[in-house]
């Protein structure tokens, strides 16, 4: 015990001693400040030094742009572009959901369907009941010169003006033999042609693409829309060669015939005609042979 306590005021002694700190001219050696210290003022003012710039680097980093060069902080740019990002993507669900939407409304057109709707005969006679009298049948100065521009140009146009339904000829989009003809018994709205593989499939008329997309159970779908309230259907393709929107003349090759999707037991294509959101047999216009 009294070697402990020999050890500890040793310690203590140590600590307690005091020094002096003196700052001297290098020329005159004159005084010119002097501390006195102990080594228990240097360990105590080192600490508070260490913990003030501690405190200080914290806040500095913490409160002022300095963070951003800091890994872990995020920057203000990054936030400004992630905020972009989330409008951009909320925007984008908006479009896909209306894509969605569209399309859903075609293939229900395609599959027949469409549900009737029921008016109420009286109330839509009692709505269509107005005064002649209210109703002004004089044309303006404006309407009639529009009528007379539009009647010389009409008269003297090479062309005409509509096409008849009975001069629409329609193209065969593939030679082959029918597997599976039209039956609207099954629900079998289509003919399927058994064609070799990778055999130019074409378009059955002039159109637009309104639908060129992979199906899980029909695979690569291509749809184009014609004419008199005609849409053409080419389907089980294994790859397609025109986009939805783009412009097609009869006979343009638009995809190439395989064997994709999971209603398929082997290479053909699968050919639909709809008439105005009803199926028609294509047999009865197009020969395949």
């Amino acid at each position: 015990m009294a070697v402990k306590k020999k050890k500890s005021k040793k310690i203590s002694k140590k600590l307690l001693h005091k020094y002096r700190l003196v700052i001297l001219n290098e020329n005159t050696f004159e005084e010119r400040i002097s501390f006195k210290l102990n080594r228990l003022n240097v360990f105590v003012l080192g600490t508070l030094s260490s913990i003030l710039l501690i405190v200080f680097t914290i806040l500095l980093i913490a409160f002022t742009s300095l963070r951003e060069y800091i890994p872990g902080y995020s920057s203000t740019a990054l936030k400004k572009k992630a905020i972009e990002l989330n409008f951009k993507t909320d925007s984008l669900q908006k479009v896909i959901s209306l894509n969605e939407q569209y399309y859903s409304s075609i293939k229900k057109v395609l599959q027949g369907d469409v549900k009737t709707v029921v008016f109420n005969r009286d109330s839509i006679i009692e709505a269509a009941s107005i005064e002649a009298a209210d109703i002004s049948l004089k044309s303006s100065k404006e309407d009639s010169l529009l009528r007379e521009r539009v009647e010389k140009e009409d008269k003297y146009n090479l062309f005409e003006s509509a096409i008849s339904k009975a001069n629409f000829i329609l193209f065969p989009p593939a030679n082959g033999i029918l597997s599976d003809p039209y039956n609207a018994e099954i629900k079998h709205y289509a003919v399927d042609i058994i064609v070799a593989k990778d055999t130019p499939i074409k378009a059955t008329a002039d159109g637009t693409i309104i639908f060129s997309e992979w199906t899980a159970e029909t695979g690569y779908v291509i749809i184009i829309e014609h004419s008199h309230g005609l849409i053409s259907v080419y389907k089980h393709n294994s790859s397609l060669i025109k986009s939805q929107g783009d412009l097609v003349k009869a006979g343009e090759v638009i995809a190439i015939s395989g064997n994709t999707g999971d209603y398929t037991t082997g290479p053909h294509l699968h050919f639909e005609l709809w008439s105005d959101g009803y199926p028609v047999n294509p047999t009865n216009f197009i020969d395949f042979k």
